[in-house]
This record gives structure tokens, C-alpha cells and sequence, in this order.
């Protein structure tokens, strides 16, 4: 079935979205290892909260191919953090500020990378555009931490239609076609 159109709903009769004065964003992130047979690359999945409600999701073929599983999530600990840092400051230009951003990662490694720069030198060959986000768990903007990734499952791994359901659903997707 093709997806002519995409909405997300909370499944309430407030509308689309909940109505809410939490402006807390959460992020959540996972990435399957060379999951393309064929040009062995990884498939990065994000998506981002504002309070209750999920306002961005992304799925996305990485560019290189990853030498780790730790390489890996880390690229897709950078994609989702790139999104969070640019929702961070369009909710400045509403004097809403947010630091300690939370991002759900089901790596441990990559968590570290993101943390320690003793391990830095162990993970040289992974591009140096991807390390920016230890500056900003550094500064405590961004705090990476650990969530089992089924629920990041969605957007990187084919599912069966009942685990597809439940995760959406948990995630307050709605899918709507035409």
C-alpha cells in the first residue's frame, strides 16, 4: 500500500496534537549495521518529541558505509541531534529554552564516544563531522542515554504488521491513506 498522506494523532478529540504547555524536547535514535545487502550501508532512524507529541521523524540510507555497529548509531546520534539543535533554537526565538535535551540511544559505544574524549582516539575513522556532539553533551546542551531501541525499530528495520502496529502506536503515529 502506497502512503499518499501522513498524520500523526494522538488519538484524542483535541485534534492532531495534545494540547500541552510542556516544550520538552526528547529524542530518540537508532541504526541497523550495513542493513543494504547490496552496498552494505546502514539505515539511520530518528524521531523527536515536543512534550507528548511526536513533531519529527526521519529515516534515512547513511551516506558511507559504517566499519562499526558503534559507528553506526553514533551517525544516527549525530542525524538526531542536528534536528533536536535546530528545534532548540527555533523554540528560542519563542523564549522557550531547553538544555539537557535527552536522546534515547540503544548503543552503549556510541554513548561513550559521545562522552569521553579518551575514546576518541579509538574511533578515529569515523568522519570528524560526526563528533560535534560531543561538544554539546560537553556544554550540557545534550545528554545521550540509554533505551532498549525496539521502539526505534520503525524506522530502520522491516517489522511484522503486529510489531509495526504497536510501535507506532506507542510512538502516537497514526498513518492515514488514500
Amino acid at each position: 500500500m502506497i502512503l499518499k498522506e501522513v498524520k500523526l494523532t494522538q488519538h484524542s478529540s483535541e485534534g492532531l496534537y495534545r494540547k500541552s504547555l510542556d516544550y520538552k524536547l526528547v529524542g530518540l535514535c537508532d541504526a541497523d549495521y550495513a542493513g543494504d545487502r547490496i552496498e552494505r550501508k546502514s539505515t539511520s532512524g530518528n524521531c523527536q518529541f515536543l512534550g507528548e507529541n511526536l513533531i519529527s521523524w526521519a529515516s534515512k540510507r547513511q551516506a558511507t558505509i559504517s566499519m562499526s555497529t558503534a559507528e553506526a548509531e553514533y551517525i544516527s546520534v549525530a542525524s538526531c541531534c542536528t534536528q533536536l539543535l535546530w528545534m532548540k533554537h527555533q523554540l528560542e526565538d519563542y523564549q522557550i529554552n531547553n538544555n539537557s535535551i535527552p536522546i534515547y540511544c540503544g548503543n552503549t559505544t556510541a554513548i561513550c564516544l559521545s562522552k569521553n574524549p579518551i575514546l576518541h582516539s579509538r574511533a578515529k575513522h569515523i568522519e570528524i563531522k560526526h563528533h560535534f556532539i560531543r561538544d554539546y553533551v560537553q556544554k550540557g546542551i545534550l545528554d545521550i542515554q540509554f533505551i532498549d531501541t525496539e521502539w526505534a525499530d520503525i524506522f530502520t528495520k522491516p517489522l511484522t504488521l503486529e510489531r509495526f502496529d504497536f510501535i507506532k502506536k506507542n510512538l502516537n503515529m497514526h498513518f492515514v491513506s488514500n
